[in-house]
């Protein structure tokens, strides 16, 4: 194995290009933005993705998110949620919101989660898997003729059948009068329903409703550092994200993002890495 060492400057480079990407996602066509560009965009889309962001979920209605969405999460046309319509500049009026796939030729023209049990897909009553049934709604089955479209009968870790779960997208405000968490805002894109660790699990497995994990903090703001945050501060975020400008909402994520790179603790100055070498293995 060949050994690359990467000093202080080349790691940082790495992490900021996971942030890069993980902001921008594919708006910038496969070339990357220039700085200037690049702040430009988080000026024009970061104040409007914090304030209109889609919180998808899948569950029973009425019950707990069995299954919180993120931007890898597939859909039941095998692509990904970060694949799908993920934001609006201005939310639709009409319910429910539709989030089509953007993969081009790809005739999904709605986001709808597919169930797993262990690490396989659920399968339909007429025994196919969803692969094989059609990514339109309705879902047939391509592999026979007499199902009238995808249903499984099989139960999910919180006792209900699958048959009676469903994708939902919704609004802050929606989830927020549901009663269900906000989490922490965040200026990634495609996050659905992640708020923290924990929503990578299933419901019924999480100790928390809301993703996030224990922070020793009841408050569900949108604070970088939830463990130090005060109730005046949650107060003021939530006015601000609800009746702010976009420039203000902005100042404010530029904020807190300057908060949590003072609180995070230095990089090593080197990190070794081991890479395939054709010459063999180096020990």
């Amino acid at each position: 194995m060949e050994r690359i060492s990467l000093d202080q400057s080349a790691l940082q480079a790495v992490d900021e290009y996971c942030e890069y990407r993980r902001i921008v996602g594919e708006d910038d066509g496969g070339t990357l933005f220039t700085p200037q560009q690049y702040e430009e965009y988080k000026r024009r889309v970061v104040p409007r993705r914090i304030q209109n962001r889609l919180y998808v979920s899948y569950g029973v209605a009425g019950g707990l998110d069995c299954k919180l969405i993120g931007p890898e999460t597939p859909c039941f046309c095998t692509h990904r949620y970060k694949q799908h319509q993920s934001e609006y500049e201005e939310l639709p009026t009409q319910r429910p919101l539709v989030l089509p796939c953007h993969v081009h030729g790809c005739p999904c023209s709605q986001y709808q989660y597919v169930p797993q049990m262990g690490s396989r897909p659920v399968r339909c009553r007429c025994k196919h898997l969803p692969e094989e049934h059609e990514a339109t709604m309705g879902h047939l089955c391509s592999r026979c003729s007499s199902c009238r479209g995808f249903y499984s009968p099989s139960t999910c870790g919180c006792g209900q059948p699958y048959s009676a779960h469903r994708t939902l997208v919704e609004s802050r405000q929606e989830r927020q009068a549901r009663g269900a968490p906000l989490g922490w805002d965040v200026p990634y894109a495609a996050m659905g329903g992640l708020t923290g660790y924990s929503s990578l699990m299933d419901g019924y497995l999480r100790l928390d409703s809301s993703g996030a994990g224990h922070t020793g903090n009841t408050c569900d703001c949108p604070c970088w550092s939830k463990a130090r945050c005060s109730t005046r501060t949650t107060i003021l975020n939530h006015q601000m994200l609800n009746s702010g400008s976009e420039e203000e909402i902005y100042l404010m994520y530029q904020s807190r993002a300057h908060d949590k790179d003072r609180e995070s603790p230095n990089p090593p100055k080197s990190e070794n890495i081991s890479s395939p070498s054709a010459e063999g293995t180096h020990l």
